[in-house]
């Protein structure tokens, strides 16, 4: 008697290890800026706590709908090395170099806040274009709610 295969079969080991490789591409973030420290100035570095942030290039305001997280991520290491603290002025945007700070206005009202971009998101929806923190999306009125439209424009520092 041989011994038993499987229930999921060599299909599936293959469907998983590509599904691996797919989310560990996912995890790392490339930045548009070479690395001084490189051997090749013309290869994109990773981006990393330590690198000095890169200043964002002045563009038109982005208009699209804020989210925020909160406790429940308090902790949790965000994409650019640091913990997140649902109390500091801080954000996550899909494209923005880390460090990057900017004024999100409430378009229904005019309420506004500086954010540093530390994170990458939003995720799942098209049409949000920043997470905020807690205390970043209390402070324009957002956390009732859950979203609101905002615009986004680069600024210089806090």
């Amino acid at each position: 008697m041989g011994l038993a295969r499987p229930a999921y079969g060599r299909d599936a080991g293959i469907s998983l290890l590509v599904l691996h490789g797919l989310l560990g591409a996912c995890s790392h973030v490339r930045s548009s800026a070479p690395d001084p420290q490189a051997p090749s100035a013309s290869a994109p570095a990773l981006e990393s706590p330590a690198q000095a942030p890169q200043p964002a290039p002045r563009t038109e305001a982005q208009r699209g709908y804020a989210s925020w997280y909160g406790a429940a991520l308090a902790g949790h290491r965000m994409a650019n090395g640091e913990r997140f603290d649902p109390g500091k002025m801080t954000a996550a945007h899909r494209t923005l170099p880390f460090g990057t700070w900017v004024d999100v206005q409430r378009v229904e009202g005019g309420a506004s806040v500086r954010v540093r971009i530390t994170d990458r998101g939003p995720f799942g929806h098209d049409d949000r274009i920043i997470d905020l923190s807690r205390a970043a999306a209390d402070k324009i009125g957002i956390t009732k709610a859950g979203v609101a439209l905002v615009e986004v424009r680069v600024v210089d520092g806090p």
